[in-house]
């Protein structure tokens, strides 16, 4: 018998509240996000070492060139002191002259002396660079790994600012920023927090010109994001030499809130923020750049980062940290902006049918679709992605693949008749219905019915406002020869038809259009008819109208089981 954990292993006692912290003057749930922050991304860095594979230098490189392309003008590229492939890779920039003039490179490392050696050692001839300083503050890191004092933290931090100011004095070719993480910000008294940062800061004396950043990580999330808030907007307004100082985030998505987290702290005061593409990083990954980028571009706000061509940023980002997006990633999942529900794709059908119509007139026009937050064409998405048919699927959304991927724009009456016949499909195959085959059914229903016959020819005249017709029509080898007249080609053609086979057959209604914009255009024609009480649709399409909307009454009739039989029967030829 396998053993199974006892029930009093899973236990909230074992655990307490985090303490916010007690702020009477916020200010920051009044504020809005009006412009993008600065932007860093950390890809190279925090998330290459969660990886169960770090990237090869071929993939640092293609990850490289792919943030430079998005638009990141500050890219972390590694821990050069740690690790000798990221001291190579620091190189292979640097002296392959891989980082445009307008990036900056930025480099972490541990308050040691030797490894700040080696991370300005890594960049030596680079145009502009940071040097990204951490040391551990929080209350457990503190007591309980490193079992020493809050002066001594301090002096860490202290000395560790010290040997960096130095050895950039040594290296003057390059323009220097310095940059600060309390790591476990989070779990840090407040009070300390802010000791350790006003001291680090004192040591770098910076200038409003020359600001230094202070970036404050929730390493690990331990709290709500508004709590995060707090932390951000007391430290802000506290911070010494406040003008002079960048206040940076690096949120972690532990409790699923990084980017919330994000948002709020940069309500609070923050400049700028650090994360990945996508959100890979330890444990639960990173802030999602990705995410809180397209937030606010669906705000109308400039995210300053471009995101148009979305598959190549996926690509590109699951080949080198061989791990698959989620299809339902905010903005970025294969499903994210597909509708399988039939009152969701009616609903979208509709929109966007508006929404064509008034960008003919005004091209930005403001964006009013339900159920899509964004344009889909925006990242690159076809409309054809958007509408995905299952069994819960509806008719609207069938109308809307036919018409996107073969402009078959039908009725709203053939619609009500077609969705049974794609939900049965949907059902007995249990799976989602390609557009190809929705399309193949269409076709197998209303254009080629079996015993279907066919227009040969058509000889039409008019007499006194009224249409006469004789049409030809063949099943196989035998042909058949239909006379009517009426109101109209299509009245002619059913008044013949009822009188030919005895029947009274009725047509309900009819629609057309064409396939294309030039003159060799196909046309294509719907129909529906009553017969003894029952409704049929039939549908055809031909360069000639006429030719079109004949042929889709007659398959309208094989339908509803007329054979040729009884038109031979009725009319020999």
């Amino acid at each position: 018998m396998a053993n199974t954990p006892s029930t009093n292993s899973f236990s909230h006692r074992k655990y307490r509240a985090f303490p916010p912290l007690q702020k009477t003057d916020r200010r920051w749930p009044n504020n809005t996000i009006s412009q993008a922050p600065q932007w860093c991304s950390v890809d190279l860095r925090d998330g290459n070492q969660a990886l169960i594979e770090p990237m090869s230098p071929s993939q640092k490189l293609e990850m490289f060139k792919l943030l430079v392309d998005v638009g990141f003008k500050e890219i972390e590229v590694g821990f050069p002191a740690a690790s000798q492939p990221d001291f190579d890779f620091v190189r292979q920039l640097i002296e392959q002259d891989l980082i445009p003039d307008d990036v900056t490179i930025q480099v972490l490392t541990q308050a040691r002396e030797p490894l700040i050696a080696r991370s300005f050692e890594s960049l030596k001839g680079a145009k502009q660079a940071i040097v990204h300083l951490y040391n551990s503050t929080s209350t457990v890191q503190r007591e309980q790994v490193f079992k020493m004092s809050r002066d001594e933290i301090k002096a860490i931090a202290v000395q560790g600012a010290e040997w960096v100011r130095d050895f950039a004095l040594e290296q003057t070719d390059t323009h220097w920023r310095f940059q600060y993480s309390p790591e476990s910000f989070t779990g840090t008294e407040m009070d300390y927090a802010l000791e350790v940062c006003d001291a680090v800061i004192q040591v770098w004396a910076p200038t409003p010109d020359n600001k230094v950043i202070i970036n404050l990580p929730a390493t690990v999330e331990v709290s709500t994001p508004n709590v995060y808030a707090d932390q951000i907007e007391w430290l802000c307004d506290n911070l010494a030499h406040r003008e002079a100082v960048t206040v940076s985030l690096h949120t972690h998505n532990d409790r699923g809130c990084g980017v919330a987290a994000a948002e709020l702290g940069v309500l609070a005061g923050a400049d700028r923020i650090e994360g990945t593409l996508l959100g890979n990083g330890e444990r639960t990954g990173n802030m999602d750049v990705v995410t809180m980028a397209m937030n606010l571009y669906s705000q109308g706000i400039d995210p300053e980062l471009n995101f148009a061509d979305m598959d190549r940023i996926i690509a590109t980002v699951e080949r080198c940290t061989q791990l698959a997006v989620h299809p339902r990633h905010a903005y970025a999942g294969e499903l994210v902006f597909a509708a399988f529900s039939g009152s969701h794709q009616d609903a979208i059908n509709k929109c966007m049918a508006i929404d064509t119509e008034q960008r003919k007139n005004d091209p930005e026009a403001h964006w009013q679709v339900a159920y899509l937050p964004i344009d889909p064409r925006d990242l690159g998405r076809r409309y054809q992605q958007v509408i995905r048919i299952n069994s819960q699927s509806g008719k609207g959304g069938v109308a809307y693949v036919l018409e996107q991927d073969y402009g078959i724009q039908m009725p709203r009456w053939m619609q009500v008749d077609f969705s049974p016949h794609v939900q049965k499909q949907a059902e007995d195959s249990e799976s989602e219905v390609s557009a190809e085959l929705i399309h193949s059914i269409f076709k197998s229903t209303y254009i080629a019915p079996a015993n279907a016959c066919t227009v040969d020819n058509y000889t039409l005249s008019r007499q006194a406002h009224r249409d006469q017709l004789q049409v030809n029509i063949l099943h196989d080898s035998r042909s058949v020869e239909i006379q009517g007249e009426g109101k109209g080609v299509l009245d002619a053609f059913v008044s013949g038809l009822s009188e030919s086979l005895d029947r009274d057959i009725i047509l309900i209604d009819y629609s057309e259009h064409t396939l294309g914009q030039d003159e060799q255009a196909e046309a294509m024609a719907y129909v529906q008819i009553s017969l003894s009480g029952a409704r049929y649709c039939g549908a055809a399409s031909c360069q000639d109208i006429v030719s079109a909307s004949l042929q889709a009454v007659l398959n309208a009739l094989a339908r509803s089981g007329v054979t040729v039989n009884e038109y031979s029967a009725a009319c020999p030829a």
